[in-house]
């Protein structure tokens, strides 16, 4: 048995693929093996007949167990690809109306063709119903005639007899097979000498019901009859014919022939407890069962139908005529639609509704719809065939179409969820193959554009944060130029700040310490921002530093020579210690190694400890201001224009005394200028600030400044590097 285990094995493997818990997984799995065994042994001879447990009942079991794990898988799994449920629903959509609109055409089709097929059987019956009415009207006569001859030729009318031959006439009149006859005179059942084929009827007397000609269905004994009743006047004498012929095989093959097969339950019927002689005498003569119904309703009789089912006569089976043939084609399906027949009932002559069943097909019902009109019928056939084929020729196209639709939509979205799985495992090179033109295909162009703008926006990443690296190192570099801590030289002291608007400065300042005597002091601001102002700031940093600390060395190691008169040579000594000449040394190095866009404003000063002289020069700089101890304010504004922006200029220089209490406030244009809806912070505000704390360390006056300035700019960003230098006399 290595393939039932190899199939326990697969069928375990799909099963446990499945969402579901281990003992439900068994019992699907177990039910379904219990169902494929069972369908195989019922083909093996001699076994399958007693097989009595249904492989259909494992199957269900089966199905119901994997009904849950089913619909998780088919959530999570099958409806997780957009493919799938496009396509679910456009079956939901497109399929699922055809589907209803299909089942409700067939199940009208199988309702009309099964009513046709009772509708043709029945008035089958109902045509031999009448046939025989006629005969036994016509026999009924006929006895009438002889016993009124009989009559006319005694003299006493109660020796009258029913002659038991029958004439030529009445026996060729009386013609179907298996017909029972009973003729009654005064009630009394008379003896006749029948054809073969015919027999006379059992029943002694009539039914008490009968008061009139009847004609249709009765039920006697479990059994169904097709009767007929007729009752003529003879004189003081009345004469009753019954006839009848039960609704045997062979006469049920005879109604369902050209149909299939006709059945008839007897014992299956609705029985009511209206007796029809004594409540409605038309009951009688009606041919038609709707005739009789409507007649009872018009009446205000009351039918109620209750379902009898009675197993007490001997033939209480079901009656069945007529073969089925086999189909002509696949369609040709077995039409299966029950109906009832309305009998009376012998003995009560109560209505009764017996059950029966015509099992026909399609083909048959058609050839007997148009058995007139077999030439129209095969047009109106070809005709349905014809749209029925353009119907589902359009059908398929339009599952077609809707199938190329949704595939370009999910092949848009399979490759947008493959490029993105690209991206993510970083490569951001791919891009999505795009040939057609519609929105989707703009949307995969988008998303390449996106790949594309997205490596950019790397690089540029990159690049900007190798600049910033570099900036940072620029800014440290640039830090390191400042002053790194304040200074103090005699009764000087001296403190400055630098902050950057970003993230280099374009502003500077320097303390210089000459020996012991003197220090020489600088502030500047340079055109422009960023880098290259940074840069240009370094260069005038580094020119400072050379031409004052080189110039004070060379003094230091060559003293100064004197004249013929004893006095020193004050054009070797001015070049160095004058602010003036080192501002037109600067002016003429930035000038011929800068662009001549390039110039920076500069303040130069030189400090002498022992006089407290303090000889500066002005290159378009902010002039510095010196608050006295008396409160009043000295501008320090000799000097010239920028420096760098012109060849060969000359400087003037000043100098001023400091006295004891007075500061020195230089400062660059990013303390004065910023400004709000008030307008520029402006120099007197700072010089108030000044004023107001020149009591405090310089460094607390500076965070006093600057903090005065960031309330004054609010939220928005520094406009401009700002450079603070405070100086104080002791």
């Amino acid at each position: 048995m290595k393939w039932i285990r190899s199939l326990e094995e697969r069928a375990g493997a799909m099963l446990r693929q499945l969402p579901m818990r281990k003992e439900k997984r068994g019992l699907a799995f177990w039910s379904l093996v219990t169902a494929i065994v069972l369908f195989l042994l019922r083909w093996v001879p001699g076994v399958g007949r007693h097989i009595g447990f249904s492989p259909w009942a494992a199957l269900l079991v089966s199905i119901f167990a994997s009904l849950p794990a089913l619909f998780r898988w088919m959530r999570w799994r099958l409806l997780w690809k957009l493919r799938n449920r496009l396509f679910v629903t456009y079956v939901l959509i497109g399929l699922t109306p055809v589907v209803l609109l299909g089942m409700l055409s067939g199940i009208a089709a199988y309702v009309l063709l099964g009513q046709f097929a009772n509708f043709a059987a029945t008035s089958v019956i109902h045509a031999e119903q009448v046939g025989l009415a006629a005969n036994t009207d016509v026999l009924a006569l006929h006895f009438q005639q002889e016993l009124m001859t009989q009559i006319s030729a005694s003299r006493h009318s109660q020796a009258v007899s029913v002659p038991p031959m029958l004439p030529s006439e009445a026996a060729r009149i009386i013609r179907i097979p298996g017909l029972e006859v009973g003729v009654y005179l005064d009630g009394k059942l008379q003896r006749l000498n029948l054809p073969p084929g015919h027999a006379l009827t059992r029943i002694s007397t009539p039914p008490s019901w009968v008061h009139s000609n009847f004609m249709g269905l009765i039920l006697r004994d479990n059994r169904v009859y097709f009767s007929a009743i007729s009752r003529k006047p003879v004189g003081a004498h009345t004469i009753v014919v019954i006839t009848g012929v039960r609704l045997d095989p062979q006469f049920l093959r005879q109604v369902a022939n050209g149909l299939g097969s006709m059945t008839v339950w007897p014992h299956v019927h609705l029985q009511s407890n209206l007796r029809v002689a004594e409540q409605n005498p038309r009951f009688h003569t009606s041919t038609d069962s709707t005739e009789r119904t409507n007649a009872n309703a018009a009446s205000g009789d009351a039918v109620n139908l209750a379902p009898i089912i009675e197993n007490e006569g001997r033939d209480s089976g079901k009656v069945t005529g007529g073969v089925l043939p086999k189909a002509e084609n696949i369609f040709d399906l077995p039409i299966n639609f029950p109906t009832t027949l309305d009998t009376s009932d012998w003995s009560t002559g109560n209505l009764t509704r017996v059950v029966a069943q015509v099992t026909s097909r399609p083909s048959l019902l058609y050839r007997r719809l148009f058995q007139q009109s077999l030439l129209i019928g095969g047009g109106i056939r070809i005709a349905l065939i014809s749209t029925a084929i353009v119907f589902a020729l359009l059908e398929l196209l339009a599952i077609f179409l809707a199938s190329r639709l949704s595939r370009t939509i999910t092949h848009s979205v399979s490759d947008l969820y493959h490029a993105t799985r690209e991206v993510d495992r970083g490569r951001l090179n791919y891009r999505i193959p795009v040939s057609r033109q519609d929105q989707l295909a703009a949307l995969s162009r988008s998303f390449n554009t996106m790949s594309e703008s997205l490596v950019r926006l790397l690089e540029q990443q990159k690049e900007k944060e190798r600049m910033e690296g570099e900036l940072e190192i620029a800014q440290e570099v640039q830090s390191n130029l400042f002053p790194s801590a304040d200074l103090q030289l005699g009764g000087l002291e001296l403190h400055g700040l630098c902050r950057p608007a970003r993230s280099v400065s374009g502003d500077y300042y320097d303390f210089l310490v000459l020996g012991d005597h003197a220090l020489c002091m600088a502030i500047g601001d340079i055109s422009g921002k960023g880098i290259s102002a940074a840069l240009l700031m370094a260069g005038l940093h580094s020119a400072v530093r050379a031409f004052s600390l080189g110039g004070n060395e060379m003094l230091v190691r060559n003293p100064v020579e004197s004249t013929e008169e004893g006095r020193p040579d004050i054009a070797s000594t001015e070049i160095f210690q004058s602010p003036a000449s080192l501002m037109r040394l600067l002016n003429l190095h930035l000038y011929s190694s800068t662009q001549p866009e390039k110039y920076a404003t500069l303040f130069l000063a030189n400090y002498d400890v022992a006089s407290r002289v303090l000889r500066y020069s002005n290159g378009g700089q902010l002039p510095p201001l010196v608050l006295r101890a008396d409160g009043s304010v000295l501008r320090l504004d000799r000097g010239g224009t920028v420096v760098g922006l012109l060849d060969d200029m000359q400087y003037e220089e000043g100098s001023v005394t400091l006295q004891s209490g007075d500061i020195l406030v230089a400062y660059s244009d990013g303390v004065t200028e910023p400004e709000n809806e008030f307008g520029d912070f402006g120099e007197t505000r700072m010089v108030e600030l000044v004023r107001r704390n020149r009591h405090l360390p310089l460094p607390e006056i500076t965070e006093h400044i600057m903090q005065a300035i960031k309330d004054w700019i609010g939220a928005e960003e520094q406009p401009d590097d700002i450079t603070l230098v405070l100086a104080r006399q002791s």
